[in-house]
């Protein structure tokens, strides 16, 4: 007897109204989350400037592009472990290798 799902399931993602619904709600978290990591970027400058006094031109846009950059990669890689998670990718992978597994034996 066969281990494996007798009816294969499609792709969550190929059906372009759930796809378009899942990327919208992507790209939103996104914007929201830039607008936090420049708000934070911008920030960060403040409170060196407020202690220190008044920072070099090269340390301002180097603390606002490291602050904003590292809190909006972070932002980008957890959305899209919500994005493959909520999609149905992860069972999808999860799938194949159970799949993958069975042949081997």
């Amino acid at each position: 007897m066969p281990r494996h799902d007798p009816i294969p399931r499609p792709d969550p993602l190929d059906d372009p109204a759930y796809a378009t619904h899942v990327w919208g709600r992507f790209k939103r978290i996104l914007r929201w989350m830039t607008a936090i990591s420049i708000a934070s970027g911008a920030g960060a400058v403040g409170i060196l400037w407020h202690s220190l006094g008044p920072l070099p031109i090269h340390m301002a846009i180097a603390t606002f592009l490291g602050v904003t950059l590292s809190i909006l990669m972070a932002a980008l890689l957890m959305g899209l472990i919500f994005l493959s998670s909520g999609s149905g990718h992860d069972e999808a992978v999860e799938r194949h290798e159970r799949s993958a597994a069975w042949r081997d034996e």
